[in-house]
């Protein structure tokens, strides 16, 4: 099999070596053109027809944003853009996940060789997912195709041609194209759609045992401020980007020394919480979160927690940067905030999130630091896992597009025990077909939605 060809751009002539050679550290890939600016990129697309493109976000003449857009229209292929940690490259960083980019790494650390090689290794395992994912859709096609051929060519001439439909082991519920798959383990009933479900324990409950102190965290986040009232807002129009004039701020430094948050600091809230959706995605995610966020209507009844694999700071952006489109209040989690409906969290980079009882009825956010799980933190399993216990909610789960297998086992440990539904995206839609396949395998999937779809039926199904 011959290499893929890889074109690297960026502007400075040292990062072009650097990253060639992480690239050609594995023999299957091989660097064949180098470029210092988007313009330069696009015009050796067109010249040597790669296979991947690397692109750095902030270049002079074309930044990588302009270049990616460009390439997208012209010649679609795999684009991992590389990133800086500043407020603008983060920035633009989302913007380009959003317009197409396949993934981002964050651009190494010169100095540092331990960094180097950590992105190296971060660098080729993205470029192989990119490639595979590129194999699976080009076979997907390649089989419809031959099937419509196959279908033509035994009809009878003059027959009304009749496009075979994918095959599916599943029946269809509303909205069209969604497909159900009634497998139950043995003794588990599924719940009634009417079903009245358990009331949650009032404040004379608080200190029998079901509710955990958050104090016992090992380390935290700063202190989150208290929780301003939701305002419902009219849904924006989408934007390709932000305005010019608006800016990212900083994120904060993380304290992992601060101390956690009192239960007096955290009175504000929805008391008596009844319904729950969590949501876990990794590489494809912030496209795939713009659309299904922005089909979640302001006065949703639950709020909606978030698992995003993505490094620190990022989060903060790609929070902000969901907030301008969906009607929820799309916010990066912090420890202690209690969950109310009609907003969404993510959690953020280099924290486990879980969902943990707080007094009154209410729920609140535990961030931990404990070891990474399935290769992440956050991890999609461990949010999973903290939903096990809160019988009293009526618990919705969602995996959408991602490499690997974070979030399966839990969604079947949910789905066992009888978890009011659980979803995950469709391979026609996801720009990885990994996370959500490992669930549909574990036969823990009622929905198997394309991504436009999955928000309309979660809409109905918690409503």
């Amino acid at each position: 099999m011959r290499p893929y060809k890889v074109l690297v751009v960026d502007d400075s002539a040292f990062m072009r070596k650097i990253i060639s050679d992480l690239i050609e550290n594995e023999p299957n890939f091989k660097v064949t053109a180098t470029a210092a600016n988007g313009r330069e990129a696009i015009e050796k697309v067109n010249e040597f027809h790669p296979d991947l493109v690397t692109m750095d976000v902030e270049m002079p003449e074309m930044n990588g944003l302009e270049a990616l857009k460009a390439i997208m229209a012209e010649h679609p292929l795999p684009v991992i853009m590389l990133s800086g940690i500043n407020e603008e490259g983060m920035r633009e960083t989302i913007i380009a996940l959003e317009s197409g980019a396949f993934d981002f790494i964050r651009k190494p650390s010169i100095s540092n060789s331990q960094d180097i090689t950590a992105v190296g290794i971060a660098l080729r395992e993205q470029m192989k997912g990119a490639m595979l994912a590129r194999e699976q859709r080009e076979a997907r096609i390649s089989s419809r195709s031959a099937d419509v051929m196959t279908s033509d060519s035994a009809r009878p001439s003059g027959a009304t041609p009749t496009v075979l439909p994918e095959p599916s082991v599943r029946k269809p519920v509303q909205p069209k194209n969604a497909t159900e798959v009634p497998v139950k383990p043995a003794g588990v009933q599924p719940k009634p759609a009417e079903k009245q479900i358990e009331k949650l324990p009032d404040k004379s409950s608080a200190g029998n045992g079901t509710t955990r102190n958050l104090s016992q965290t090992s380390a935290v986040p700063p202190k989150p401020a208290a929780p301003e009232k939701m305002q419902t807002r009219v849904k924006k129009e989408s934007a390709p980007a932000l305005p010019e004039s608006r800016s990212i701020p900083e994120p904060p430094t993380v304290s992992l020394n601060e101390p956690p948050v009192s239960g007096s600091d955290r009175k504000l809230g929805t008391k008596g919480l009844r319904k729950l959706v969590a949501v876990g995605c990794s590489t494809g995610g912030p496209r795939a979160l713009k659309t299904f966020l922005e089909n979640i209507p302001a006065d949703f009844p639950a709020p909606i927690v978030i698992v995003q694999h993505m490094p620190p700071n990022f989060t903060k952006s790609l929070a902000q940067r969901l907030n301008t489109f969906s009607p929820l209040e799309v916010s990066e989690a912090e420890h202690g905030m209690i969950l109310r409906p009609g907003a969404a969290y993510i959690a953020p980079g280099g924290f486990h999130l879980t969902v943990v009882p707080a007094s009154g009825g209410q729920y609140a956010i535990e961030l931990t630091n404990e070891e990474s799980r399935n290769g992440h933190r956050p991890s999609v399993d461990t949010m999973f896992e903290s939903l096990l216990p809160l019988t009293a909610l009526e618990r919705h789960a969602v995996i959408m597009t991602g490499m690997g297998s974070d979030g399966a086992k839990m969604m079947k440990a949910l789905y066992d025990t009888g978890v009011t539904s659980t979803f995950a995206e469709s391979e026609e839609t996801c720009v990885v077909y990994g996370m959500p396949r490992s669930a549909v395998e574990l036969k823990c999937v009622k929905y198997v939605l394309p991504l436009q779809e999955i928000a309309p039926r979660l809409v109905q199904s918690v409503k």
